[in-house]
């Protein structure tokens, strides 16, 4: 495989632990979106579903193509961003529509204009998504990329438990008055845009490094190389073992929480992911990639298992923390595999075929889980997600000994 150079910029300013300030404001920028959609979305599901009469599969089906959406925006944006060099630009476009859509939701009478603003919401992700990947990448040194990605995610998952914790809160406060929630849950979204626009730093990338046109052409994608679309292969097969966690939400309520209190899932799992994704992203630095990814299909192994077959609200906590600390140890770490393996004038078209493929895959995860949640119960999706998983961890074995040298 040919690769260009590197042409990661040298960060203007690091902050403690040499991760460059603009991978802190990208976090934050991530934090207070997370807070904001999380608010909404932690209750979304049970507000389809309990007020507005909506199916389980019928939800399932609306979270796959929501995310598949989002998926196939991230592959165009991503290209846009190699191509003329604005990763900053169009992360401001994506994170803006994302704002502009929170106000809908507290306004929106039926089914429909819910749905409408989650497909916004869910294009205004795709368009941002892949960019800020790679200008994580563009502004940190190889042997701090898993550091960096470790600490955009902590500081994103403690968006993603703070905003739970503050529906709830505000749930009690205002005796179960969705429509009031989802009015708090505005302000965050443009914090972080103006946190974006006034403190992110893109470095100027030189025209004579980016592609002379949009890379989606077979040329390019065969340039990315052997090693990156192994890569996408595992992403794919890890995708199909997992879902939406709106089934965790889902799964709270199977076991009796009231509505005010089943987005404590999303807190616990926030708190677990947050707590396990830097140092993961530390050990990714140090150790092989392969055998962190392992563990961390190991982890949602013992997590479905957990939620499939242990009752109560015991079982329930441990189920949804395992599937934290899965999330911990493997997302990050696909940023730094996709982000070490591809060219750097690719790494936006890397970053969205990766997200483009595997939004496919989560959509038919998604459909599964619902249809099978509606004909046999909570038990046959964690169950089937187990399975899935384990055949995922089979493979890597496979994989780790057979390519030794690229993994």
């Amino acid at each position: 495989m040919t690769k260009t150079a590197d042409t990661t910029a040298k960060p203007s300013g690091r902050q403690p632990g040499g991760i460059p300030r603009s991978v802190w404001a990208l976090g934050f920028v991530s934090m207070f979106m997370d807070i904001s959609s999380e608010m909404i979305h932690a209750l979304l599901p049970i507000y389809m579903v309990a007020v507005l009469g909506t199916s389980v599969l019928a939800v399932g089906l609306i979270e796959g193509i929501a995310e598949a959406t989002a998926s196939i925006m991230k592959v165009f944006s991503g290209a846009i961003s190699d191509r003329f060099g604005k990763r900053k630009l169009l992360a401001v476009i994506g994170y803006g529509l994302g704002a502009l859509t929170k106000p809908v939701f507290p306004l929106a009478g039926t089914l429909g204009w819910l749905v409408g603003a989650r497909f916004v919401d869910r294009i205004g992700k795709g368009i941002r998504g892949a960019p800020r990947d790679a200008l994580v990448a563009d502004v940190t040194p190889p042997e701090l990329r898993g550091a960096a990605y470790g600490l955009r995610q902590t500081l994103d998952t403690i968006g993603a438990f703070t905003g739970p914790l503050l529906a709830m809160s505000l749930m009690w406060w205002t005796a179960n008055n969705y429509q009031l929630v989802f009015w708090f849950a505005v302000l965050p979204a443009f914090v972080s845009v103006a946190i974006l626009v006034l403190f992110v730093r893109e470095p100027k990338l030189p025209a004579a490094s980016r592609p002379r046109k949009l890379p989606l052409n077979k040329a390019e994608l065969t340039r990315l190389g052997t090693r990156y679309w192994w890569i996408i292969g595992i992403g794919l097969a890890f995708t199909l073992a997992r879902f939406s966690e709106a089934f965790l939400i889902l799964r709270a309520q199977a076991t009796g929480l009231e509505p005010m209190w089943a987005p404590a899932v999303l807190v616990v799992m926030g708190l677990a992911y947050s707590l396990s994704a830097y140092p993961a992203g530390v050990l990714s630095d140090r150790m092989r990639k392969m055998d962190l990814l392992l563990i961390g299909v190991v982890l949602l192994i013992a997590a479905d298992l957990v939620l499939a077959f242990v009752p109560g609200l015991a079982g329930l906590g441990l189920g949804v923390a395992l599937w934290g600390l899965h999330m911990g140890f493997t997302q990050g770490l696909f940023n730094v595999l996709i982000a070490d393996s591809a060219p750097a004038d690719l790494r936006g078209t890397a970053f969205g075929m990766f997200h483009l493929l595997t939004g496919v895959a989560l959509l038919l995860a998604s459909i599964i889980a619902g249809a099978l949640w509606d004909a046999i119960g909570f038990q046959g999706t964690f169950a089937a997600g187990a399975c899935f998983a384990g055949l995922t961890a089979i493979s890597l074995l496979i994989l780790r000994r057979t390519h030794k040298a690229e993994f």
